[in-house]
């Protein structure tokens, strides 16, 4: 089974976070939610959310890949704190998985983890490098690094995430429970 670990901070944007923590367990993927400020943690629109851990216990030798959500202060805190940076750091160095979606890009673009070609919430390109920004693709695979755009595309992104880690049966699988058929 693959074992993803999701940082969020106050201000996470909660479709993206939920989304994901979602489909990756309907997938039978362990999500390891860890706190960032604290273990309860208040998204942007008010949910309120319990991690199963401090940021700063996280081992990345434990996980498959590291999965930042957006939203804002959020994306920020990410960027800032110097444990994500280190996991981020880490599990670039063991050649592992990294994803972000919406304004999280800029915590990767910080740890210089992203590669060369990405997508982010619109206008956080500017932050970024905005030369390499892929405007017309919901999601984005570069290497081992996976970028998406925002909330709308959550549910994609979360589903891409299934198909890297657990393969295409499963992928078609959760995506059919779901009634995503496009």
């Amino acid at each position: 089974m693959s074992k993803i670990v999701i940082p969020i901070s106050n201000g996470f944007e909660e479709i993206e976070a939920i989304s994901i923590i979602d489909v990756c367990r309907r997938a039978e993927i362990e999500v390891v939610i860890a706190g960032v400020e604290a273990l309860e943690t208040i998204g942007a629109h008010k949910v309120k959310v319990s991690a199963d851990c401090k940021v700063e216990d996280i081992k990345e030798n434990n996980f498959d890949m590291i999965v930042l959500p957006g939203g804002l202060p959020n994306a920020f805190t990410l960027a800032d704190n110097e444990h994500v940076q280190r996991l981020l750091k880490e599990f670039k160095a063991s050649d592992k998985y990294i994803a972000a979606i919406c304004a999280a890009p800029y915590a990767l673009h910080k740890a210089e983890v992203l590669n060369k070609n990405y997508t982010c919430y619109p206008s956080f390109e500017q932050k970024i490098v905005p030369e390499n920004y892929i405007s017309n693709q919901n999601v984005v695979k570069d290497g081992n690094v996976i970028t998406s755009r925002g909330p709308a595309t959550a549910m994609e992104f979360a589903l891409e995430i299934v198909k890297l880690l657990e393969g295409e049966k499963i992928y078609k699988e959760v995506k059919e429970g779901l009634l995503a058929n496009n």
